[in-house]
């Protein structure tokens, strides 16, 4: 099913963490969708290979080097979309990082903090410098990730799961801010999906598959079923939406 909102198309909008996973499945969505797509991820290569994609469907995009974890970065990403495109109407903030796994006792400071660096420094970078450009161009969407994690917690994964609390406050207070300026916050939440970092997570493919055969849905959820709510809270359909969070995860937090 490729049912994408039609109000996205010539949208100018910035996602990072494009190159693989959830994000490369939101940028071709998007692109699908008509809108204009400006791909942020450190990866250069897998950005270039997808901008070709979009562009052999009759999309317009752009890859630009970025690294979450240099505020530097993110505004440039911001800054060139503009130049580019000539403004921001929206962003899928979707980079981050995993991290090391184990109990508390076993960790230290730097693990902690390479989790912060990417996954909240680098949304609140991306709020910051997103929101100042929405504001001159009358306002736009933002949608950030977050995880099932900050709702119901998860052994041995604590730097991670602290890490998408903050997203989520971050989502409420920017989403609170701006109102006023047209501006809609969101986030996503999702639960376990096939992409690289859960596969990690869990240790493969074939852990991950095992672990969700007994969940409601009995198995992982795809980039697609992630991308597609994505798509509808960046777009028009989602306009008195704003300050909240989507769990995607196929019933797994209600068992």
């Amino acid at each position: 099913m490729q049912n994408t909102p039609t109000d996205l198309a010539g949208k100018s909008i910035l996602v990072t963490g494009a190159s693989s996973g959830i994000g490369a499945a939101t940028a071709l969505a998007l692109g699908r969708a008509g809108a204009r797509v400006a791909l942020a991820a450190r990866r250069l290569d897998a950005l270039d290979s997808l901008v070709a994609e979009i562009r052999a469907g009759g999309g317009e995009a752009i890859a630009i080097r970025t690294d979450v974890t240099v505020e530097a970065d993110i505004k440039n990403a911001v800054d060139s979309t503009v130049a580019h495109f000539g403004r921001l109407d929206g962003a899928f903030n979707n980079a981050g990082v995993l991290g090391k796994l184990g109990p508390l006792t076993a960790l230290d400071s730097a693990d902690f903090a390479e989790v912060m660096q990417a996954n909240v420094y680098g949304v609140f970078w991306s709020l910051k410098h997103e929101m100042a450009a929405m504001q001159k161009s009358g306002g736009g969407a933002i949608v950030n990730t977050a995880s099932i994690v900050a709702e119901i917690g998860f052994a041995n994964f604590g730097p991670y799961v602290a890490s998408k609390h903050a997203v989520l406050g971050l989502t409420r207070s920017a989403a609170l801010e701006g109102f006023q300026q047209g501006i809609r916050v969101n986030a996503v939440s999702p639960g376990p999906i096939v992409t690289p970092m859960a596969e990690i997570g869990f240790g493969g493919l074939d852990n991950l598959e095992a672990a969700l055969k007994g969940s409601p849905a009995g198995r992982p959820g795809t980039p697609d079923e992630i991308a597609r709510p994505v798509l509808f809270l960046l777009s028009s359909a989602a306009s008195y939406i704003s300050g909240q969070s989507l769990t995607i995860d196929g019933g797994y937090t209600v068992q």
